[in-house]
């Protein structure tokens, strides 16, 4: 008996030596310190106790420099999946208190609505675009709108020769309108959008506009390659090009990116060896077309083959979150976003990289170089859009311009068309 009871003491303690030994020989391997210590994001749908997934733990994973795309998205597969975070988001109620920030910051606009199908005047809505810069054609022609409302929008007269209502973009409305008149309607996107003072339905992008647009939709940019790369660039980590060379967004992009390997575009800080690179580094973004390329033709696929694309707004202003970031979201990367304040009412969760999380730019560079070492982490980034969790994106995507003429064409019919009363 005396014998057992000494065998049960010595065995736990020749297990604990053994163990002890092994640590120390490094045949176990822990996280250290330091690669625990790279701040996890604040995002909505991240830190949730109860669901843990990778991005609460960026760094503690071996280090893999990963290129596959396809790889990564296996590894994560069997790590996380896709019930565990959609688990996560629905557990958190930060996402809800952003999904009810989304509902005030994206509403159709203030004077949309969401107009009631009684309130509707007219069955039949023209709108002839009379002057603009940027409006893509892709938008011209016939909708099928709420409550059996038709719609017809054109930039020619030939389309449009009695239209209800005349937008203006990049030029100036008519100082008067009489009843029996189109309405006049006036388009700004830019950050400092400001009314005219000679419209009757303004459209800008903030909750407060008549009519709202969100950067979000496809109309932005219909002429491009298509085409995403599977393969991701370790050399270089962040695509960054801008060719409008603002002297605050260049110190911020330069002071960033002097910290991380990147290839930069355009005209400011270029690095690439010229402002018309992308082709001659990406063949395969060719659109094929005859006629000479365009940057924008290939933007989205020379970004593709990037982890991250380095996305700053011009200026920080409540909901003016631009192309410059749904672009990103679009070319399969990870936008770094500096910007609006409320950008997590316009993004997937857990798709972005918000840079005002970090306490400088050196502990955001750290989680950057980290998350490309990560492939599983990385691979979280991309969840949204293989587990179907869009979050408040879906709604930025039904206020963008894509659905602005049905949008907009309601709003003419419920203020009556040509038969309003003049302002």
């Amino acid at each position: 008996m005396l014998f057992r009871k000494r065998i049960n003491y010595v065995a736990p303690m020749l297990a604990s030596a053994a163990i002890l030994l092994l640590l120390l020989s490094g045949y176990f391997e822990l996280p250290s310190i330091s690669s625990l210590s790279t701040p996890a994001p604040i995002l909505p749908g991240a830190g949730a106790t109860r669901f843990p997934t990778a991005l609460d733990s960026v760094g503690s994973r071996e280090r893999d420099p990963f290129t596959s795309l396809l790889e990564a998205f296996n590894a994560w597969d069997v790590a996380v999946g896709c019930p565990r975070i959609r688990a996560k988001l629905a557990a958190d109620p930060r996402a809800n208190a952003t999904a009810a920030s989304a509902s005030a910051a994206i509403t159709g606009g203030a004077a949309w609505g969401r107009a009631k199908c009684e309130d509707l005047a007219t069955r039949h809505v023209g709108v002839l675009v009379k002057g603009w810069t940027w409006i893509p054609d892709a938008l011209d022609g016939v909708y099928t709108c709420r409550c059996g409302v038709s719609c017809i929008w054109s930039k020619s007269a030939a389309a449009v020769d009695r239209p209800d209502a005349l937008l203006f973009e990049g030029a100036t409305p008519p100082p008067q309108r009489m009843k029996g008149l189109p309405l006049r309607v006036y388009l700004d996107l830019e950050a400092s959008r400001k009314p005219t003072g000679f419209e009757d339905i303004f459209i800008g992008y903030h909750a407060n506009d008549d009519v709202q647009i969100t950067y979000a939709g496809k109309s932005f940019h219909t002429s491009r390659s298509y085409h995403i790369s599977t393969e991701k660039k370790n050399d270089a980590l962040i695509y960054w090009s801008s060719s409008r060379c603002l002297p605050h967004r260049d110190k911020l992009a330069k002071d960033f990116l002097s910290l991380v390997p990147h290839h930069s575009f355009g005209r400011c800080l270029n690095n690439v060896g010229g402002p018309d690179m992308a082709l001659s580094m990406y063949p395969v973004c060719s659109t094929n077309d005859n006629g000479a390329p365009h940057w924008w033709d290939h933007l989205h696929c020379a970004m593709s083959h990037y982890k991250f694309v380095l996305a700053i707004e011009n200026t920080k202003t409540e909901s003016y979150v631009t192309e410059k970031l749904f672009y990103a979201l679009e070319a399969g990367s990870v936008p770094i976003y500096f910007g609006a304040a409320n950008v997590w009412d316009f993004v997937p969760p857990n798709s972005i990289i918000d840079a005002s999380k970090f306490s400088s730019l050196k502990e955001l560079a750290s989680y950057v170089k980290a998350l490309a070492n990560d492939p599983v982490a990385y691979a979280e980034y991309h969840a949204w859009r293989r587990c179907g969790v869009l979050g408040n994106f879906g709604r930025a995507r039904e206020m963008s311009l894509d659905t602005l003429p049905c949008r907009l064409c309601e709003l003419v019919s419920k203020r009556g068309g040509k038969g309003a009363d003049a302002l």
